[in-house]
């Protein structure tokens, strides 16, 4: 399909800059099957769906994957930026370096200082091989914990650079772009819908009768990268790492048996099923890379519901819901929000949206 029949007018002015507070106070839009609308808040969901039903989440933990440093050739040394995208070993990640082009194989890179003072600093790493998609291997000196601690201490919170370009990271980031149930360390990015849910919230679906199962998919920097290509065929995703349980997988299947439905939390959580579901609709335990890239077509069978944010205009996360819920149903829907208000992107507003017939 041609990437510019995703594209719609989405004013500055409604990115979001902040989350809602608190976090079950957003506003959700719910695109009923029929293509009706309707305004709720993220507090009514426990309403809006039966006692039976299952919501699944990604309970990937955001790291401070955004490094600043300097890459030093000979006596020269260039400022640089790394965004830390998906771990390849133990000493080992792909990111996304800026400027990239001007760093050859081999070189020396320092993360953290002036880069003046110390060439053996908080964090330092050699340039590797460069993939396909752009991401060049970086081979840090130190390896597994040890590895992952100076990452903490060095790195920022990789915010969208539609934020990004707003405002600068601060500390409440490093609390607001989290989940309450993250628990699994290596997410560039947060599952977003997710943040929407409070212990509140939680509370009224266990006693609505609503199950709740977790997967785990590590959100790579590839997700905030723009479609630069005319046509959806050409577009090259880049592969993240996720882990469906055996357990989980199971559940999931006794939901489907019993009549109840699979709800996904955020399109991380849908990608993730999708990919470890069998052509029949059989969820299987399942865990490695997957690259899937749902645009309308697709023939979904593990989720029956998603809750998801809003998204950007020629994104590939708008072209799943518009698989997902029908091309000229999310069209509408969007025209909506714009038109009323609902803030978009990572800190922005929710939608409810039940999947539309093949």
């Amino acid at each position: 399909m041609r990437v510019e029949l995703f594209d719609f007018d989405l004013p500055d002015e409604r990115i979001a800059l902040r989350p809602a507070s608190p976090r079950d106070s957003a506003r959700l839009l719910q695109v009923s099957t029929d293509g009706s609308l309707t305004d709720l808040t993220v507090s009514d969901l426990a309403d809006l769906l039966e006692p039976g039903d299952a919501l699944v989440f990604n309970d990937t933990k955001v790291i401070p994957a955004q490094l600043e440093g300097f890459r030093i050739r000979d006596e020269n040394q260039q400022r640089i930026s790394a965004t830390l995208h998906m771990r390849s070993g133990p000493d080992r990640w792909k990111a996304f370096v800026r400027p990239g082009k001007r760093i050859k194989q081999g070189d020396r890179l320092h993360f953290g200082g002036d880069g003046a003072t110390s060439l053996l600093g908080v964090l330092d790493a050699t340039a590797g091989t460069r993939g396909e998609g752009g991401e060049l291997e970086l081979i840090f000196d130190l390896s597994g914990p040890a590895l992952d601690q100076a990452i903490m201490a060095t790195g920022h919170i990789p915010l969208p650079p539609y934020i990004a370009s707003k405002r600068g990271e601060d500390d409440q980031d490093r609390l607001d772009y989290q989940t309450i149930y993250a628990r699994e360390d290596g997410a560039v990015a947060a599952p977003t819908a997710g943040l929407h849910f409070t212990p509140e919230l939680f509370a009224q679906l266990d006693a609505r009768g609503i199950s709740r199962h977790f997967v785990t998919l590590h959100v790579g920097a590839g997700t905030f990268l723009p479609v630069k290509v005319d046509d959806t065929t050409e577009h090259l995703m880049h592969s993240e790492i996720g882990h469906v349980s055996a357990a989980t997988a199971d559940a999931l299947n006794d939901v489907h048996a019993r009549g109840g439905r699979v709800v996904s939390v955020g399109t991380t959580s849908l990608r993730l099923l999708e990919s470890a579901t069998d052509e029949d609709g059989t969820i299987k335990a399942w865990s490695g890379p997957t690259d899937i890239f749902i645009t309308p077509g697709y023939t979904f069978r593990a989720v029956d519901v998603l809750m998801t944010n809003f998204h950007l205009p020629r994104s590939t996360l708008f072209m799943l819901v518009s698989a997902f819920s029908g091309f000229d149903t999310m069209h509408a829907a969007y025209r909506h929000a714009i038109t009323d208000n609902y803030r978009f992107y990572s800190y922005g507003d929710a939608s409810l949206l039940f999947r539309s017939e093949p």
